[in-house]
């Protein structure tokens, strides 16, 4: 029968199911349902949707997380869809819905298998590869409303009998297990990687525990007419999201980090959520029971996940302290040699040790100003060091902030026009005297100032302006360049946090430059901040407080 048959064969909406009596919304009857079910499904429902949720957010919308996502809605309405069945009063409904079911099967088997391909690989499937998916799914969408899916009605027991159809899907849905098992173990042949063969061949068993349990469960309620052995089915989603979440733990999967306190308390929530719905008392032993069992195995793995964490950033801590000595060394010892180098050349530059030949001038000229460079280089990134490890000294003191920019102005002024950019610059009435570093504050601005210079389009403009209130020094940089990316903001106050195409314009960047700024504005108790718009240019803003000296 059709569905257009299945509507007149039963009578009309009107029909009811004999074992039920509408409660609510004169079509369902939650009573009649085990009440084990709503402990079973829902909290599955709102776990997977949760989970789903978190992975795609997290990961930053990457196609496995937006696939895992998809996952978790189709089983979601799936399961929604079985709660229905249980406890729908309408004959007609009942059978309406029976005959979406195998549409979500069929459906969950294509993204299954689509998301194994995506996590282990990486990247989106071949469209040949999702049609050799999709066309054995076919016969399954297109004869969904015919009697081989649904063959009669069982109106005494309110249930459909199932056609010939569904011995096919449960033989796609075997062939799509075998079909997601073999990209693991094909990948995991491939890949010399330990840790990269153990993360997907873990995945493929929990494929095998996802699909197992619920293939298995609903082929054993449909040969027995036991159904109640389908309340234990989903299950098989939640040892399949335990999976996903130990991925993620173990191997940072969708490049994430620990969750496992997250995924704890999000389980339990819906855990106590679901025991609201227990009605017999002798359930309640089941509840405890689950909840001890996922409160044990969570807890176990969180606990020696924060272990493993804590050892780790210990380890990392001495061999990034190791580190950052040795540096701090080395810059020294080149600041030495390079200091000692400049010293000469201007020496040589000098009449003390006699008239240099005048061919020899321009060369040593260049020599003396290189090294002046690179002083000032390895003195930026020691400063750059200190002030991000705050042991960076400041003189704090009273003194003109307004007399400070404005020499730094007419030095930065030359600098620009050197690079054929035009520099205009505002410096508003009024008293600027504050207390602070002004070694620093100049040091900082000129990094501000610098920046705008370097990154600059060619012929562009830079713009300064310093003006003040009554409580607020407020100083502003604006360019004309070629602006900072979405993915440069992310490391922008970091250290070596330099934009991915900062060697094209200044092939001495460091990423430090800004790792010194940030640090000397907050001891001024002051903040820094920006506006940027790719290839338009970018305005850098200091506020700083006025401070009253006595």
């Amino acid at each position: 029968m059709n569905l257009y048959q299945t509507f007149s064969d039963l009578g009309g909406i009107g029909l009811t199911c004999p074992d039920s009596t509408p409660t609510v919304l004169g079509l369902l009857d939650p009573s009649i349902a085990p009440s084990f079910l709503y402990y079973s499904y829902l909290p599955i429902i709102a776990i997977a949707l949760l989970f789903g949720s978190f992975v795609l957010i997290v990961s930053r919308g990457t196609l496995a997380g937006r696939l895992l996502l998809w996952i978790a809605i189709v089983f979601s309405f799936l399961l929604s869809g079985e709660i229905f069945l249980w406890i729908a009063v309408s004959a007609p409904l009942v059978h309406f819905v029976w005959q979406i079911v195998i549409v979500l099967h069929a459906t969950l088997v294509f993204l299954l298998v689509y998301f194994t391909h995506a996590f282990i690989i990486g990247e989106n499937m071949p469209v040949k590869w999702q049609w050799s998916i999709l066309l054995p799914l076919l016969p399954v969408f297109i004869l969904a409303p015919t009697t081989l899916n649904l063959s009669a009605f069982d109106l005494v027991n309110c249930e459909s009998i199932q056609g010939p159809l569904w011995l096919y899907m449960y033989a796609v849905e075997l062939a799509a297990l075998v079909t997601a098992l073999f990209l693991c173990v094909r990948k995991s042949k491939q890949t010399k990687d330990q840790s990269e063969r153990k993360k997907v061949l873990i995945l493929g068993f929990g494929i095998i525990i996802f699909f197992g349990i619920y293939i298995l469960s609903n082929v054993f309620g449909d040969v027995t007419l036991v159904y109640n052995i389908n309340l234990f089915g989903p299950l098989g989603m939640i040892a399949f999201l335990a999976v996903i979440a130990y991925l993620i733990v173990r191997y940072h999967a969708f490049n994430m980090q620990l969750i496992g306190a997250q995924a704890l308390i999000g389980a339990l929530t819906a855990i106590i959520f679901a025991a609201l719905f227990v009605r017999v008392i002798e359930h309640v032993r089941y509840v405890l029971i689950g909840s001890l069992i996922l409160v044990i195995a969570v807890g176990v793995s969180l606990v020696r996940g924060v272990k493993r964490e804590i050892r780790q950033r210990e380890e990392l801590s001495i061999a990034n302290k190791g580190q950052e000595s040795l540096i701090h060394a080395m810059n020294h010892q080149v600041k030495g040699f390079i200091g000692t180098a400049r010293t000469i050349f201007a020496e040589l530059l000098t009449t003390d040790y006699g008239q240099m030949p005048e061919p020899s001038k321009p060369l040593l000229t260049k020599g003396f100003e290189e090294m002046t460079e690179g002083v000032e280089y390895v003195q930026g990134l020691l400063r750059s060091n200190s002030a991000h490890s705050g042991v960076l000294p400041f003189d704090m003191k009273s003194f003109d902030l307004k007399s400070v920019v404005a020499d730094l102005l007419s030095k930065q002024k030359e600098v620009a026009e050197k690079k054929e950019l035009s520099f205009t610059s505002t410096i508003a009435d009024g008293d600027y005297t504050m207390t602070g570093d002004a070694t620093m504050l100049e040091e900082a601005f000129k990094n501000l100032i610098t920046n705008a210079i370097l990154y600059n389009n060619p012929h562009g403009s830079i713009a300064v302006s310093l003006s003040h209130t009554d409580t607020k020094i407020l100083f502003a940089v604006k360019d004309t360049g070629v602006g900072i990316s979405k993915d440069d903001e992310q490391n922008l106050f970091k250290p070596g946090g330099m934009g991915k195409d900062s060697i094209k314009h200044n092939a001495d960047a460091s990423g430090y430059g800004l790792v010194f700024v940030e640090p000397v504005i907050k001891k001024h108790q002051g903040k820094i901040w920006y506006e940027t718009e790719v290839g338009k240019g970018t305005t850098f803003f200091v506020e700083l407080p006025v401070k009253q000296v006595s």
